[in-house]
């Protein structure tokens, strides 16, 4: 079942790409009502949103640790 745009933060970029993929099957039966249309296209794009971001930090992260590994002169005092 679609939850509500409202809906908490997922708990983990897993858990957000799972009930992204739940909402598109839901979406792409066609038994939802215009309302739950519309409810699972916000949910969708609020969990689109917070995965991309998610990987964002991800691949900072990664930027990070490869530059760090590049330079190791700048991790010494």
């Amino acid at each position: 079942m679609v939850k509500s745009a409202s809906a908490k933060t997922p708990s983990s970029f897993e858990s957000a790409i799972s009930e992204l993929e739940s909402i598109v099957q839901e979406m792409e039966n066609g038994t939802l009502s215009l309302e739950q249309s519309l409810a699972a296209y916000e949910r969708g794009t609020a969990l689109l949103r917070h995965s991309q971001d998610v990987l964002n930090k991800a691949e900072q992260s990664i930027r990070v640790v490869e530059s760090a590994a590049a330079n190791p002169d700048l991790l010494q005092p």
